[in-house]
Formats: C-alpha cells, sequence, structure tokens
C-alpha cells in the first residue's frame, strides 16, 4: 500500500514558471513538504484514508514522493469524492503503522497545501490519537501565498491555480496526484515571492490541546485522546454590542456583528480576530443562521464552516475585503449594552 519514489516523474505542463532570482531571500525555510490528504470527512472525529507527501528543496525542486491509502477503521466517507471504497481500505495500513515514515518525510520541513489549516488539522488529530505529534512547526497555506501574490485567479480552487500555471490535472481528490499539482504550482509561486520580496505567509503550527490525563485509575498513567478544538482557548472579552443581523453586500460592517474565520489567512489569524474585537464586532467560533459574515479565502472550500454559510446563506468575503471593511466600521445606534 506504500509507494516511496526517490526519483520523481516529469512534471507535466505549460507552466509560466518565473526565472528563479539570482540572490534568495535568506530568511526563506530551507525545505518543504507538499501534502494532501483525503479524508472520511470534515469534523473533528473523522479520519485519514489516504495521504501524500512531495518533499521539495528550498527552491521548490522535487526531491521525492510518497504515498500510502490508511485505513480509517470506519466508513470512508465520500467515497464519490476520493473513490476509496471499504474494501480497497480494509488491507492498507492503519495510522500508527505508516506514521513514523510520515513524520521522517515532515520532519524539519514546512507543510504546504492548499487550505492548509485543514490538512495540518487532520494529521495533527491523527497523530494525537496515535499517541504523538507530527514533527511540523510551520505550515503555509497556497491560497494565502496566491493572495499574497496578488494571482489573477477565478477563484482560490487548486484547479484554478493549476490551470493558471499550466499544470495538468490528471485525478483530482486522489491524494498522490493532488499533491503533484501543488508542487508543480507551487514552485513557480514561490520563485515570483522570491523574486518580488513577498514574505511567505508561513504559519506556527501549534501543539494539540486534545489530551487529557485519564481520570479512570485503571487506565494508569496514559493520557486519552479528547475531541476538541486543536486550537489554544483564547478568552475574549463579550461583545458589548446587541448583532444588528447579517452583512449586507456592499454595505459597511456594524459593530455587534458576528465574524467568523475559515482557513489559513496572510494575516496571521489571531491578529485579524483581535482587529475584528477592537473593531466591535463579535468573533463566532462557528456559523449559524445568526452569524452576520464568513471570512475565507477560499469560498468553496469544504471546510465545515464554508459547507454551513452555503447552507443558511451566510455572505462570505475575502480576507482582503475584511480587511478593507475593518476600516470603516459603522457604530451602533443604539447604546452599548452588556451583551447579546
Amino acid at each position: 500500500m506504500l509507494e516511496d519514489r526517490t526519483a520523481a516523474p516529469p512534471l507535466i505542463g505549460r507552466q509560466a514558471v518565473p526565472t528563479p532570482p539570482t540572490a534568495w531571500p535568506p530568511a526563506y525555510p530551507q525545505g518543504y513538504a507538499v501534502v494532501d490528504v483525503e479524508t472520511t470527512g470534515l469534523a473533528r472525529d473523522d479520519r485519514i484514508v489516504s495521504a501524500a507527501v512531495y518533499r521539495l528543496d528550498a527552491r521548490g525542486e522535487v526531491e521525492d514522493h510518497w504515498y500510502t491509502l490508511v485505513n480509517p477503521e470506519r466508513d470512508p466517507g465520500p467515497v464519490w469524492i476520493h473513490g476509496l471504497t471499504s474494501d480497497v481500505l480494509e488491507g492498507a495500513p492503519l495510522f500508527p503503522e505508516i506514521a513514523q515514515e510520515l513524520a521522517a518525510r515532515l520532519d524539519g520541513r514546512v507543510l504546504v497545501a492548499h487550505n492548509a489549516m485543514f490538512d495540518w488539522s487532520m494529521l495533527a488529530r491523527e497523530y494525537a490519537r496515535a499517541g504523538s505529534a507530527a514533527p511540523v512547526r510551520q505550515r503555509l497555506c497556497t491560497i494565502a501565498l496566491a493572495k499574497e501574490l496578488r494571482l489573477p485567479l477565478p477563484n482560490h480552487k487548486l484547479e484554478s491555480l493549476a490551470a493558471h500555471y499550466g499544470v495538468e490535472q490528471r485525478h483530482a481528490h486522489h491524494a498522490l496526484d493532488d499533491a503533484r499539482v501543488l508542487a508543480e504550482a507551487f514552485r513557480p509561486s514561490l520563485h515570483l515571492a522570491a523574486g518580488s520580496g513577498v514574505d511567505l505567509p508561513l504559519h506556527t503550527c501549534r501543539p494539540l490541546t486534545e489530551w487529557q490525563d485519564s481520570p479512570s485509575p485503571s487506565a494508569g498513567a496514559r493520557s486519552a485522546y479528547r475531541p476538541a478544538s486543536w486550537r489554544p482557548s483564547r478568552k475574549r472579552p463579550p461583545c458589548p454590542y446587541p448583532n444588528p443581523g447579517r452583512y449586507e453586500p456592499g454595505g459597511r460592517l456594524i459593530q455587534g456583528m458576528r465574524v467568523a474565520f475559515s482557513g489559513d489567512t496572510s494575516v496571521d489569524r489571531e491578529l485579524l480576530e483581535d482587529r475584528a474585537i477592537e473593531a466591535g464586532l463579535h468573533v463566532a467560533t462557528s456559523v449559524s443562521r445568526l452569524t452576520s459574515l464568513l471570512v475565507t479565502n477560499d469560498p468553496d472550500a469544504a471546510t465545515s464552516k464554508a459547507v454551513r454559510a452555503r447552507s443558511v446563506g451566510t455572505p462570505v468575503v475575502d480576507e482582503a475585503a475584511f480587511m478593507q471593511l475593518l476600516g470603516d466600521v459603522a457604530p451602533q445606534d443604539a447604546a452599548p449594552q452588556s451583551g447579546e
């Protein structure tokens, strides 16, 4: 079930590759691991069914690639998307059996993915279940990088990024092919960023908080996996304004509006949240019919917040538009209240 090739296959596509700059930015990472995972779903208790890694050097050149199926020990989920049935996955290794090999390919490298927060969180939870941690210190989202570079894309789907650089997609939603496509599209983006002096949108991969000491004396000293938010919880002051309702596209944000964030952003997520709070907005951790606005750089993503926003009609804007809206937040007509 494992595939390990030290010599990468030929790269296919009419890539508009910028000329690599002679002087490479010294602060850029020394290596990258382009990752794609296919999963049983989007929830915190969903599992990985396949994973692929393309290792790249400091300038984005492919060193090797690796792929494996993973037995999720449960229903495989959306077979119509990833094509992996229970019969196919029955003989695949369990995640703990491939964790060490995968860790060796991630170690010391920046994790690169399209909507990197999703791939990182799925990997982090799998390692937590296996009683260890992924050796990843930083991640880079290619959606956020495309925004930083202001690439003229119609949307931020992987297929649009691939088409921009003339990269051929052979098998969408197959982890190995998606990782190949992203590796080919990432290299010219990396060269463009280096030549333009653009800081890469690197984000710290914080440790999981999903561990607790087992309360059962019979369990000994071991720790147990607890499904919960993998991001460290932050105490925020309550919003002093009532919720005025949904954001009207083309209008202004109003103090008290409930704003949710999904996916990776160019500006650090916590800084965006702090700016929203300072402007008098309520930062929501989920999307509901009461949510005024969802901020995401990939509105077509299959993340739980994006899916929910589409289902309940929550307005969506990207990070750049939100930053502009933050500069002109309308005050509430009513006097501030103690809460919503």
